[in-house]
């Protein structure tokens, strides 16, 4: 029995890696898959591409309980041989719906069907839906280390190329996809989940819509504007907390009035035949923040390897324009540069004037960003780019300059939400030897270097 139960659920692996890897059906696999599955109790629905995980849980509810948690790796003897066939039987319905997507073009419900099979797979690794693809892995699921049953890698470290693999399917399915017709019809649109791909999508094609198509198109931005700045929020909350000022003489006022300290002072007057304490002088405490005034200039490159990028930073540009005293400005570039300044505070807008593709010339943002240091030692200067630039020695050779001025100057290779991206080795080297090293582009490490400023 153990030999039927290995030789059953190689069966079903094998024909899963057939199906990846070629479209066209292995007809003795197939036909052996079907006979696994039927023998052990579950529904051929499994094994059609085309039936939704979503499809097959509704008509066998018991099932979802078997979804969650499913590629979780377990102890090596907490699982039976014929548990462990079931258990292939379903990874493989979630795994092929998810990485062997619709071949042609792809509808607004296609979509919806395959994010939908996708969330199922980030629910059987120990995710929360949308959590891997949108790059904010909450850290490794419950229960990761090691081997699971049969022999499962330890999927802590397969986690990390997972998440980006989802993120580049879901891209290819939305450039597929009829947008703008989907876009013009609101129940199609109602279907359409945000994500970074179609928002790039969307960013890229918007001079090119008009009327409800245009509507639901800027519905779509906000949408998911407002998740990435719900997450952003909670990072940056903490970077308006200044010190104590010592120079600023505390409020005289009653809920300030320090008890211990002016008991502890006036112990002296102690009258011990009356039993009172006399007091001389009441002690106050300070309460008066030190909020010196800092300006951030954020340039950000916009050209079309870097529109994670640009989301991302219009969203945490205008998180810490909303804190007190951080004087915020937003400059984006790519042959032109751009001021976006006077729309900092509202990401949302800053993206709808973004004018994503093109090339770098990162010569004519330094133009902008110059004249606004001001004042070099309250002032920190984040450039955001893949550094692949036009006017190389040049570029480096002014960002240099700011460094030597005193003020902050911070590389970042991307502000991406799973922390992707190249950088010119060229520029890595150079600001690596001006003490000045490319932070690694995950947007928490660019978030951690800014409140450091800005409390310091």
């Amino acid at each position: 029995m153990t030999d039927s139960d290995d030789n059953r659920r190689q069966v079903l692996y094998w024909r899963l890696l057939a199906r990846l890897f070629d479209n066209d059906e292995q007809a003795t696999l197939e036909s052996a898959s079907v006979a696994v599955v039927e023998d052990i109790g579950l529904p051929s629905a499994l094994l059609d591409p085309n039936v939704a995980v979503d499809s097959v849980v509704q008509r066998h509810p018991e099932l979802a309980a078997e979804f969650d948690g499913l590629m979780v790796p377990e102890a090596e003897d907490s699982r039976d041989k014929a548990a462990e066939v079931r258990r292939a039987a379903l990874v493989s319905k979630v795994l092929l719906n998810v990485f062997a997507p619709a071949p042609h073009t792809v509808t607004a419900g296609q979509l919806s069907c395959w994010q939908a099979d996708a969330a199922w797979l980030e629910r059987a690794l120990g995710c929360r839906p949308g959590e891997l693809r949108g790059g904010r892995p909450g850290g490794a699921p419950t229960g990761l280390g090691g081997t699971g049953g049969g022999g499962t890698p330890d999927l802590s470290t397969l986690l990390p190329a997972i998440g980006p693999n989802l993120a580049d399917i879901e891209a290819d399915l939305v450039k597929r996809m009829h947008l703008r017709e989907v876009l013009a019809d609101p129940a199609l649109a109602a279907k359409l989940s945000p994500s970074m791909s179609l928002i790039e999508q969307l960013l890229r094609d918007k001079d090119n819509l008009s009327g409800v198509a245009l509507a639901n198109a800027k519905s779509l931005i906000r949408r998911y504007v407002d998740e990435i700045a719900e997450v952003l929020r909670t990072q940056v909350e903490k970077a308006s907390t200044g010190k104590v000022d010592r120079s600023v003489p505390p409020k005289r006022v009653f809920r300030n009035l320090d008890l211990d300290r002016t008991i502890w002072k006036n112990l002296t007057n102690w009258s011990p035949e009356e039993e009172r304490l006399y007091v001389d002088r009441l002690y106050y405490k300070q309460t008066a923040k030190k909020t010196t005034p800092q300006r951030l200039i954020a340039v950000v490159d916009q050209s079309g390897s870097m529109v994670d990028s640009m989301v991302n930073c219009a969203v945490l540009a205008s998180i810490f324009a909303g804190l007190p005293k951080v004087d915020v400005h937003l400059i984006a570039y790519d042959t032109q540069a751009l001021d976006l300044t006077p729309w900092v505070h509202d990401p949302f807008e800053t993206l709808l004037r973004t004018n994503l593709g093109g090339g770098n010339d990162g010569m004519v943002a330094m133009g902008l960003t110059q004249p606004k240091i001001a004042e070099p030692a309250n002032t920190v200067v984040v450039w955001i780019s893949d550094f692949y630039e036009t006017r190389v020695e040049q570029l480096f050779e002014s960002m240099a300059a700011i460094h030597r001025s005193g003020a902050k100057f911070i590389p970042v290779g991307s502000v991406t939400s799973a922390g992707r991206g190249s950088v010119n080795p060229w520029f890595r080297e150079r600001f690596k030897d001006l003490g000045t090293p490319v932070i690694s582009g995950h947007i928490t490490k660019l978030v951690h270097e800014l409140k450091t400023f800005l409390t310091s």
